[in-house]
C-alpha cells in the first residue's frame, strides 16, 4: 500500500460508523441499609425495559459485599433511551437478616434519555422504609 492510499483508507476509516455496547458501569446500584448503617450484600436486583405495555428482564444480580452492582446493564447492548425498573428484592435480604420487612420488593421506574447514558440508582433500606434518587 502508498502513502496515498493509506491516507485515503484511514480518511475513510475517520467517517464509518462505530458499533457501541454499554460501556462497564453504565447502570450500577448500591445498597446501604440505614438501620445499620452498612451495606447490604447477596440482595438480588433485576432491571427490565418497557416493551409498549409489558416489562422485558434485561439482567439481575447480586449485591457484593459493598452492597454494589457496579455493571448492572448488559455490556454487549446499548442502554437505548426509554422507560426501565430496577427491582430490589428486599424481602429476601430481610428474612436472611432474621427479620420482617414491610416492603418485600422496592421497584424503582426511571427515564433514560440518552444512549448508554451513565446512571447510578441508591437505596437506603430499612425494614420499615426506604429512599433513593439519581446518583452520579
Amino acid at each position: 500500500m502508498n502513502k496515498i492510499s493509506g491516507l485515503l483508507l484511514l480518511s475513510s476509516m475517520a467517517f464509518a460508523p462505530v458499533a457501541f455496547s454499554a460501556p462497564v458501569g453504565t447502570l450500577s446500584v448500591h445498597i446501604l441499609n440505614q438501620q445499620t448503617g452498612i451495606p447490604s450484600p447477596d440482595v438480588t436486583v433485576t432491571l427490565e425495559k418497557q416493551q409498549q405495555n409489558s416489562w422485558t428482564t434485561l439482567a439481575s444480580g447480586k449485591t457484593d459485599q459493598d452492597g454494589r452492582i457496579k455493571s448492572l446493564y448488559p455490556q454487549d447492548q446499548d442502554m437505548q433511551p426509554g422507560m426501565y425498573k430496577v427491582t430490589f428484592k428486599t424481602g429476601d435480604y430481610f428474612h436472611s437478616q432474621k427479620m420482617n420487612t414491610f416492603f418485600p420488593e422496592v421497584p424503582v421506574l426511571f427515564t433514560v434519555t440518552k444512549t448508554n447514558e451513565k446512571l447510578h440508582i441508591p437505596l437506603l433500606l430499612s425494614q420499615y422504609g426506604y429512599s433513593t434518587y439519581k446518583g452520579s
